[in-house]
């Protein structure tokens, strides 16, 4: 497809803001909702928009596709893609949506490592630089929190489910990698969602969205629909522009978290929590980020020789 520069960023930025703004919307709706439940009806929803448009393009995917090796896979897949789903909606009980975010790009790493054990990729020079980047950046965010690694206490044990989120995240994203080989993108998507409704379904509390109503119902509806939006714009950003400039535009999540927060603080202070940050960690989040996009672009920066 020919390269659309303007549209590319428009989408990316989008799928960018979608995620960012993901985790301020489902604390709201934790209050009267469980996080399975949640998961759920996101599930759901996702599923049965993949369903149509795959009915639509006469894509979908078929039993004769699969086979043993693609069996086990999937089902690695989908325990993964369900467990992320679930630990980071539940981590936001104990922690803010800023900090919950700033983990999101641990699974980018581990999936690099991944690679060189699974794959046998090259780790570039570009991919440690950036993995010590995050880490200090990591440590410049929790600057006046770092005890909370120490003791056991409610935002500790928040940190510990958003970095498992992220961890078990690895499994589902290993897997794809592999099914691709077979299934498309979406063929693959649609197994996954269809499959963690199936999975997630014993233990979903169908009664408790009875109990949203007016500001609530409209914060769960946009977590539904963020599955769709995120991932939709998502797609047509990798369609249009390069991947690796995608992916810089991406890393901007928790910042867009973090931007979010202030903003509708400000607007409407009883429903939405101010990021609890210092100057420190405020520069500690951009350089997080500057050590995804090193990771993913940096190649263009450090000229090497591959040994």
């Amino acid at each position: 497809m020919k390269q659309q520069p303007i549209l590319g960023f428009t989408f990316a930025l989008i799928t960018a803001m979608a995620w960012g703004s993901l985790p301020i919307a489902l604390q709201n709706v934790l209050s009267v909702m469980g996080a399975e439940s949640i998961v759920w009806y996101r599930f759901l929803v996702a599923s049965l928009a993949m369903l149509l448009l795959l009915s639509w393009k006469k894509k979908l995917p078929t039993l004769s596709q699969f086979n043993a090796r693609y069996w086990k896979l999937s089902i690695i897949g989908i325990l993964g893609l369900a467990g992320n789903f679930f630990l980071f909606n539940s981590s936001l009980k104990y922690i803010e949506p800023a900090i919950a975010q700033i983990f999101i790009h641990l699974s980018s790493f581990m999936m690099l490592i991944c690679g060189v054990f699974v794959f046998k990729e090259k780790l570039g020079l570009h991919q440690k630089i950036g993995l010590v980047i995050l880490i200090i950046g990591l440590g410049l965010f929790f600057n006046d929190r770092l005890a909370i690694f120490t003791s056991l206490n409610d935002s500790s044990f928040g940190i510990l489910i958003s970095i498992s989120a992220a961890v078990v995240w690895v499994a589902y994203g290993m897997a794809q990698k592999l099914m691709s080989r077979q299934f498309s993108a979406q063929q693959i998507l649609l197994i996954m969602y269809v499959s963690c409704v199936m999975v997630l379904m014993p233990f979903a509390q169908f009664s408790q969205i009875e109990s949203l109503s007016g500001f609530t119902l409209g914060c769960f509806i946009y977590c539904c629909l963020n599955t769709l939006i995120g991932y939709g714009a998502y797609a047509e950003a990798l369609n249009r522009w390069d991947i690796s400039k995608v992916s810089v535009v991406v890393t901007l999540v928790p910042l867009f978290t973090i931007l979010f927060s202030h903003v509708l603080h400000r607007i409407n202070p009883e429903r939405f929590v101010m990021p609890h940050l210092n100057t420190i960690s405020y520069i500690g989040a951009f350089v997080v980020v500057l050590g995804a996009i090193i990771s993913a672009v940096g190649f263009k920066l450090f000229k090497y020789k591959k040994v």
